[in-house]
């Protein structure tokens, strides 16, 4: 199992969002008079996106009145979405030996780009990933393969020389649908009820550390591109 480009989810793999999610959320719920609630519980929604998040806080209200304060958090996310957001401890790391293997590697994630797009400027990662696929990049988002296959085009790299990196069971899903090797990020945002040695996954990593060992012995030897 050799591969010759990578792909990563966003949120709970590559970068640590829930440090600016956590707090967009607690900012409406006191805006609705609500307690906040700890990162411990929040975290394992933040892969879920925006409507897991406000269904944390607000499992009571109506969709309708959810979905006013999904679009508020939004905004709230937006404008702070780069404040404490960084790449998970390790990351750098890893895409230096990508890079310097002259491996391509890029993003897949359900995250509309209006908000992939700025954060990834914010963090300087637009000018080193080949691709950034969003959730509205395509017809369809993951676990649709179409993300995916878009992405491994645009590294110039069969699917099935792909590997991709990510934290929820879609992640999994989207990989096999497009033919591609999986490992799971288990330093990621798994909640309780989340069995990822059910997911069949080729791997479940426990650290970055884990992560950039396997991938580093399993990359070709000789890179795809000069």
């Amino acid at each position: 199992m050799r591969f010759r480009g990578v792909l990563f989810d966003l949120d709970g793999t590559l970068l640590d969002t829930a440090a600016d999610l956590a707090p967009a959320l607690n900012a409406v719920l006191s805006e609705q008079g609500r307690a906040t609630l700890p990162l411990e519980r929040i975290r394992p929604s933040v892969s879920h996106g925006a409507q897991a998040l406000i269904e944390l806080g607000f499992a009571d209200l109506s969709t309708t009145e959810r979905e006013h304060l999904r679009q508020r958090l939004l905004a709230i996310y937006l404008a702070n979405i780069s404040v404490h957001t960084r790449p998970f401890p390790g990351v750098d790391t890893l895409i230096d030996l990508l890079d310097t293997r002259r491996i391509p590697w890029g993003i897949v994630t359900n995250k509309p780009a209006r908000f992939t797009e700025p954060l990834l400027k914010d963090l300087g990662l637009h000018r080193r990933a080949r691709c950034a696929i969003s959730g509205d990049s395509t017809e369809h988002p993951k676990p649709h393969p179409l993300p995916m296959l878009t992405a491994a085009r645009h590294l110039g790299v069969a699917p099935q020389d792909c590997l991709y990196v990510g934290d929820a069971e879609r992640d999994v899903q989207a990989a096999r649908n497009a033919d591609m090797a999986c490992v799971v990020a288990g330093f990621g945002y798994l909640g309780a009820d989340d069995d990822p040695n059910a997911w069949a996954a080729d791997a479940i990593l426990d650290s970055p550390q884990a992560l950039l060992d396997w991938i580093s012995a399993h990359l070709i030897k000789e890179p795809l591109c000069a």
